[in-house]
């Protein structure tokens, strides 16, 4: 490894037969969304001096887990990491326990910090917190999973969640101090103290993605 990318070789697994899960699960977890959280976790692994090659394999697998129930996928994916024989070409018994528990920590909803650095790395990277992505994300979801709703029933829906999530009282919890993500919360956590200008927010959202 150079430094400042991971292994080519890894590389070329992960994108010839890793990604490509993610075109099967649902808009808000698109391969997409699995490159972003690959990048976020490079550039947290580069500042804070952790292996960038276990950084790299821990966001690609980290929502694999969603081929079974979401409500468990961070369990479920900790397992098809871990269970990956294909792995021990690039990594020890030991350092595939660690990213396997990466993945299972990496859940917004977790209740504890991570286990280790690795975790707080993914976890980081997995909370793209800019309002406008939030509110993107936000709509997809309930668009994909709950297509019978009205329009009124989605963005209560939404609101909801918001709340529920981001509030200041909401369960999220940043892990990595200085992040981004922290300015990004602050801003989001404005946003829903001003209904009128969510709401815009919301139609304009709902109104491209149905179109």
């Amino acid at each position: 490894m150079n430094g400042k990318m991971p292994s080519l070789d890894l590389v070329e697994f992960v994108e010839r037969q890793i990604l490509p899960l993610y075109q099967g699960f649902d808009r808000a977890h698109s391969t997409r969304h699995a490159q972003n959280v690959i990048r976020g976790s490079l550039l947290l692994a580069s500042r804070l001096g952790a292996d960038l090659n276990m950084a790299y394999v821990i966001a690609a697998y980290h929502d694999l887990g969603l081929s079974g129930p979401r409500a468990k996928h961070h369990i479920t994916g900790a397992r098809i990491l871990q269970n990956d024989q294909r792995l021990r070409r690039w990594f020890s018994e030991e350092q595939l326990r660690i990213m396997a528990q990466a993945v299972e920590d990496h859940r917004a909803s977790a209740s504890r910090a991570p286990r280790s650095l690795y975790g707080r790395i993914v976890a980081e990277a997995d909370r793209d917190l800019s309002p406008a992505s939030v509110i993107e994300r936000t709509v997809t979801y309930g668009l994909d999973h709950y297509p019978q709703l009205s329009r009124q029933e989605q963005w209560e829906r939404f609101c909801e969640h918001l709340e529920q999530k981001y509030s200041s009282h909401g369960y999220i919890r940043l892990w990595i101090p200085g992040s981004e993500n922290e300015e990004n919360l602050q801003q989001l956590r404005s946003l829903l103290e001003q209904p009128e200008k969510l709401k815009l927010a919301f139609d304009e959202a709902y109104g491209r993605l149905t179109r």
